[in-house]
């Protein structure tokens, strides 16, 4: 059973219970399933597997600060590595996510929902139960499997450190040598 912690953060200026535990660096992270744009269920680290992932997790695509974000790291993401990959979650249906996406021009950014069982809300700390909406947060997962970068956003109007998210994100891409 999930851990539920109420009065972390604020939404709309209500107290909210958030549902999961937080996300440490140097863990494995937690395979999670989402919804694709055409609805179909997907395993998002094993579909992603031998990348980098960055994962942002948004309240919705519609809120001002989420568009700003998602456009942003759509930018971003042409100069980056192809193996780097970036994940925008939110609570949005498949269907408004593809929608948006195509308004918007968004291409290079993975949008996925998880709006059917809250699977990466739950394993990650980030659904907020009383609105069923994701806590704004990023994740860089690198090719193994292991969390290098965790940013919770203390309220959902702020945005990530970009610079921070793609430095961490373009280091996992670097080959160890011995």
């Amino acid at each position: 059973m999930a851990t539920k912690r109420f009065g972390l953060i604020k939404y709309s200026g209500r107290e909210q219970t958030v549902v999961g535990d937080d996300i440490m660096v140097g863990k494995k992270a937690p395979e999670f399933t989402i919804q694709k744009t055409d609805w179909s269920l997907a395993k998002a680290l094993k579909e992603t597997s031998g990348k980098v992932r960055v994962i942002a997790a948004i309240p919705s695509l519609d809120t001002s600060v989420c568009d700003r974000e998602t456009r942003r790291f759509n930018e971003e993401a042409s100069s980056l590595s192809k193996d780097i990959v970036i994940i925008v979650v939110s609570m949005d249906l498949p269907a408004a996510q593809k929608r948006w996406c195509g308004a918007a021009g968004v291409e290079r950014v993975m949008t996925v929902s998880d709006v059917v069982k809250a699977d990466f809300g739950k394993k990650y700390g980030t659904l907020m139960k009383e609105v069923r909406l994701l806590r704004r947060s990023v994740f860089v997962v690198d090719k193994q499997g292991i969390v290098t970068y965790v940013a919770y956003m203390p309220t959902s109007r702020d945005e990530p450190n970009y610079a921070e998210v793609l430095d961490a994100a373009k280091k996992g891409t670097r080959e160890i040598v011995f």
